[in-house]
């Protein structure tokens, strides 16, 4: 049996957005409307700004012209430990050093979800170590891409990490943002294409809760199919896709826009990496399989 989230595509449509973007309030050189005015020119269908541990809400963004980009309420917990997002936030939460505590706050809450943040950032590609990855429960992911990064120590990728966890037999999503920071060069590098069927914060917030979406560079995946135990992928504009199970071992390989597999009965998941020109990058989430 094949468990994933791309089961309830209808009703709605797909919208491109992202999830961490920084302003004036604290270490972005731009002002709010700047920020939200160039994701609108491209095209994104959601923003949230994640100022360091201060929370925009829903009435701050009233402040703003969002024409018609849905706003997502929200901040990084930064301070005393690794950073975090908390997407869809109804409150301010306490950035605690004990960060499963901040997880449980955030679940108590009823308010939004939390991930964490470029784990391979700094010079030993460690601001989130992995063992505080597995120690911690009821988080909904990680981000895989984050598109600062190539500009600072460490790497913007984390699928490593990712694979790691998934192989342990945890369920996590695969997040991938800007982290947008700069006047210039910092928008556009990573972002979530989410199906949304209600097309509000609380609309996007719950997709990304389930799972349904990519995590995309640049390249658009077009079909997400199962049947029985084979999964086909058909992109626009990919040029090869990878095929992942357990331990990050590659079960397929298709040069061109599309792949179908088979899943191997040893497979624990099954996750796709299609691959387009230059850093042009989508990441499916996990299939997991029994």
């Amino acid at each position: 049996m094949i468990e994933h989230p791309y089961q309830a595509l209808s009703g709605g449509r797909w919208l491109a957005g992202n999830l961490h973007a920084h302003t004036t309030s604290s270490d972005g050189q731009r002002g709010h409307q700047a920020v939200i005015d160039d994701y609108v020119g491209r095209g994104h269908g959601f923003l949230m700004i994640s100022d360091h541990d201060i929370y925009t809400a829903v009435e701050d963004y009233e402040k703003y012209d969002a024409q018609g980009m849905i706003m997502v309420p929200g901040n990084e917990v930064s301070a005393n430990g690794p950073h975090m997002l908390h997407v869809g936030a109804k409150d301010w939460v306490e950035p605690n050093a004990d960060r499963q505590q901040v997880i449980d706050e955030v679940n108590a809450s009823g308010g939004g979800i939390i991930l964490f943040n470029h784990p391979n950032w700094h010079a030993n590609f460690n601001h989130c170590p992995q063992e505080l990855f597995e120690r911690c429960e009821d988080y909904v992911g990680l981000e895989i891409y984050n598109g600062v990064i190539s500009r600072l120590e460490g790497s913007p990728y984390a699928t490593n990490r990712w694979d790691m966890l998934l192989t342990q037999g945890r369920r996590l999503w695969g997040f991938a943002h800007d982290d947008s920071h700069a006047a210039t060069g910092d928008v556009g590098l990573g972002w979530n294409v989410v199906y949304v069927q209600d097309e509000t914060a609380e609309g996007v917030v719950e997709a990304l809760r389930a799972g349904r979406f990519y995590a995309s560079t640049g390249v658009e995946i077009n079909t997400i199919e199962v049947e029985a135990n084979k999964i086909r992928i058909e992109t626009e504009n990919a040029s090869r896709i990878v095929a992942l199970k357990r331990g990050a071992i590659r079960c397929g390989v298709a040069d061109g826009r599309e792949i179908e597999i088979e899943v191997p009965e040893d497979a624990g998941y099954v996750r796709f990496e299609c691959w387009g020109a230059g850093e042009a990058f989508a990441w499916t989430q996990p299939f997991f399989c029994s």
